[in-house]
């Protein structure tokens, strides 16, 4: 089957059409669980513009010797695969995501400094460190992997449970904080032995890891009250 150059032109914006409107979707989604949680309408864009271009930015901040660097080029966990770059320096190098650590942390002690919501913070937070932690595994190659769709559920019925009328919030803040300190953060001992190029805090990518989670857990809070 042969088609036009026009079926052909009409075919490449549909298929641009299509990302575009579902890149617009995650875009709005974001948007509004930014403005549930209490980001002023003249902020939500700043802090959705910074998040996303904050998630290809990794700060390195050590190195990590490694006895050996891993063979596999591709590594499976929970249903996901993960393609890792082979490397020959005998190292990992612990970075630290701007978009998906150092923007959502600052963001939930903001929220915590402005609703005063303290103990409800901890309670989560410390619920869902140790739910994570449980939950994270140290995969060779790749790091320290966490099943992606638990935290937002976990976080989600959390934040119902330990704040009702303030759900949302609690659930950015316990969805992002408990999961960079039990997933990623009490596991920095298992790093060297892992044998991965690059660990990161936080993730890397666009609407990935921390970043994700917290939002995400905001839209089931929403949903669940």
């Amino acid at each position: 089957m042969f088609f036009g150059p026009l079926t052909f032109i009409f075919i490449l914006f549909f298929f641009f059409y299509i990302l575009f409107f579902f890149f617009m979707v995650q875009i709005n989604l974001v948007a509004l669980a930014f403005s549930k949680i209490g980001i002023p309408s003249g902020y939500v864009f700043t802090a959705l513009f910074f998040s996303l271009v904050g998630s290809f930015v990794n700060i390195p901040v050590k190195k990590i010797p490694q006895e050996s660097m891993t063979e596999d080029t591709r590594v499976s966990f929970f249903g996901f695969r993960y393609v890792v770059p082979r490397f020959q320096r005998k190292e990992t190098v612990l970075a630290v995501n701007v978009g998906g650590a150092v923007i959502p942390t600052i963001l939930s002690i903001y929220l915590i400094a402005k609703t005063g919501l303290w103990l409800q913070s901890v309670i989560a937070t410390a619920i869902m460190s140790v739910i994570t932690y449980k939950f994270a595994r140290p995969i060779r190659g790749v790091g320290i992997a966490l099943p992606a769709f638990l935290p937002p559920i976990f976080a989600a019925l959390i934040s119902v449970i330990v704040a009702y009328s303030y759900a949302p919030v609690i659930a950015y803040i316990c969805g992002t904080l408990g999961t960079l300190i039990g997933a990623d953060i009490i596991n920095l001992n298992k790093i060297g032995d892992l044998g991965a190029p690059v660990a990161s805090i936080g993730g890397a990518g666009t609407f990935d890891g921390i970043f994700l989670n917290g939002v995400i857990a905001v839209l089931l809070a929403m949903l669940l009250t």
